[in-house]
């Protein structure tokens, strides 16, 4: 198919008006201006009044979590079977919110591992899908009843090993303490610096990256300093811990909507520790991701998706919540695509190239100038996945056109 007379953001800058894409085989053939496709027959899309983007990667998700008030209540006593189909719904739902590639930060069981071979080996359709296996934190801390817990260098090292055994993608751990584990701190560190050192250069040891959950500054200095590749949360992050991810080149992977959404829901239940942890992280959050954004620090988007009253099919919303706390719209876009490719190392995915998959996305409007375009879904015209549609609203509506048009002014 040829998608025409859409402007096109290509991951990084707004190409030139008048180009066109060319979809063949799954790939994107050739993007060149309009002119270069006269006589085209095949199917063409009209995206007039439309931006063209790479799909969205969403570089911090949970598969076998659905939004639920309480997760460890959830995830109690419940059978693998049942995990495995969650993992299917919630993945086929960030796929329709316009998430064609993520990451699973911490799963039960590696039930989310399987999941992943399914989708990535097109035995199923759904989202291309790096995943971390387990999350390794210290004996009772966060997330410890799911978790793989270590507690010193040679421990760290087998709990790593037994996630690469497993078919980890990446290796997550839990380096702070975090809001929804009952009787840890956020200000507290888990892991020391020789512990993570150990986990971290064991992962880098058979290639496989690591990303740790740090919410603030001695337990985010432990990760930086060990080498991990991304900082999870990042609520607190003071000069010191800026300086030294920048000197690395770490990315910060902000999840501001989990926040929003407990302190914006109304359904209630949720506990008072829980609640009076997250409005303390929630005044320093996003002063913390603008300060690390102003300091020109690499960030990818992730929206911590499935977490309490955050379900899956929504993480576009991170966008807005991104821009809303000082970042530019097109920086943010760039975000969701070419940067948090480059992290999930998707070398073919989160850009629109010649030769790439085609994983795109048509929204209405302009999202450079009104993020909301991409944020809300309802905003969502088309999306495809590897070449195959998952949303089509331009054959509902008429707007599919079997020869090209000549591209409008402003287009």
């Amino acid at each position: 198919m040829l998608l025409v007379n859409g402007s096109i953001f290509d991951g990084e800058a707004l190409l030139p008006a008048g180009h066109a894409i060319l979809v063949e085989d799954g790939r994107i053939a050739h993007i060149a201006p309009v002119a270069a496709f006269a006589g085209y027959v095949g199917r063409t899309v009209d995206a007039g009044g439309m931006t063209v983007l790479p799909g969205l990667i969403d570089c911090h998700a949970h598969l076998v979590l659905g939004g639920e008030l309480n997760p460890s209540a959830v995830l109690a006593g419940i059978s693998h079977v049942e995990l495995t189909l969650r993992c299917l719904e919630n993945a086929t739902a960030s796929l329709a919110g316009g998430i064609t590639s993520m990451r699973d930060l911490g799963g039960v069981d590696h039930v989310e591992l399987r999941v992943r071979d399914a989708f990535n080996s097109g035995r199923m359709f759904g989202p291309t899908i790096r995943a971390a296996g387990k999350f390794i934190c210290m004996t009772g801390g966060t997330n410890y009843f799911i978790a793989r817990q270590a507690d010193g260098p040679a421990e760290m090292i087998k709990a790593v090993r037994e996630q690469i055994h497993a078919g980890c993608d990446c290796v997550k751990l839990m380096a702070t303490g975090g809001v929804l584990t009952p009787g840890v701190r956020l200000e507290h560190a888990q892991f020391t610096c020789e512990e993570m050192t150990a986990a971290v250069g064991e992962a880098r040891r058979f290639d496989r990256p690591s990303a740790a959950h740090a919410m603030t500054p001695a337990g985010i200095l432990n990760a930086v300093r060990a080498g991990v590749d991304s900082i999870e949360h990042g609520i607190m992050l003071d000069q010191q811990c800026i300086d030294e991810m920048l000197l690395r080149g770490v990315v910060l992977v902000p999840t501001l909507m989990p926040f929003h959404c407990m302190l914006a829901s109304n359904v209630g239940g949720v506990p008072e520790w829980a609640m009076e942890k997250a409005r303390w992280a929630s005044e320093h959050h996003r002063r913390s991701f603008k300060a690390y954004y102003d300091a020109g620090g690499r960030i990818a988007m992730g929206a911590d998706t499935g977490t309490p009253f955050n379900p899956h099919g929504n993480a576009a919303w991170e966008l807005a919540h991104m821009v809303g706390a000082g970042m530019k719209s097109i920086h943010a876009l760039t975000a969701a695509t070419a940067t948090a490719a480059d992290l999930l190392r998707l070398d073919d995915r989160g850009r629109l190239r010649q030769g790439f998959a085609a994983d795109l996305l048509v929204v209405e409007g302009n999202p450079l100038d009104d993020i909301m375009a991409v944020a809300d879904k309802v905003n969502h015209r088309f999306i495809l996945k590897d070449g195959r549609v998952v949303r089509d609203d331009f054959t509902n509506a008429g707007r599919a056109d079997s020869r090209i048009r000549r591209p409008t002014v402003g287009a």
